[in-house]
C-alpha cells in the first residue's frame, strides 16, 4: 500500500512538511515557523483526488450507483471511492497569493478538513 509523503509536492514551499500536532495542521518552515492550515491563512482550497486522474465515466457511474443506494450523500461517497485510500492531494490558495499542492495521509488530511470547515 502506498503511504502519504506529508508534504508540499509542487508550488510554494516544495518539499517542506506539512504535519499534525494536536488536531492542528500546518506547513513546517523551520525549527520555530509554520505557517497554519487555517481559515485565517487560507483563501481557498480544492480536494484533488484519484477521480481528477482516472475515467470521468467511473468516478459518474460510482457516484451514480450511490446516489441511487443512497441519496445525494451517496452520490459524493460513489464517486470518492475512485481515489486511492488513505492519501489525499489537496490544491491550496493562500490569502497572501501562494499557492501549494499538498499531499497528506488521513490524520492530517482530517485535521485540515476541520480547521478549514
Amino acid at each position: 500500500m502506498a503511504k502519504a509523503k506529508n508534504k508540499v509536492i509542487a508550488g510554494d514551499y516544495l518539499g517542506r512538511p506539512v504535519m499534525q500536532t494536536l488536531g492542528m495542521a500546518y506547513i513546517s518552515l523551520g525549527i520555530t515557523k509554520n505557517i497554519n492550515l487555517t481559515k485565517d491563512t487560507v483563501e481557498q482550497y480544492e480536494i484533488m483526488d484519484e477521480s481528477h486522474n482516472r475515467s470521468t465515466a467511473s468516478t459518474v457511474g460510482r457516484g451514480l450507483i450511490g446516489e441511487l443506494l443512497l441519496g445525494p450523500v451517496g452520490m459524493l461517497g460513489g464517486a470518492l471511492t475512485s481515489k486511492k485510500r488513505g492519501i489525499y492531494v489537496i490544491a491550496i490558495k493562500f490569502k497572501d497569493g501562494k499557492k501549494s499542492l499538498v499531499e497528506v495521509n488521513e490524520k492530517i488530511y482530517r485535521a485540515i478538513m476541520t480547521q478549514l470547515f
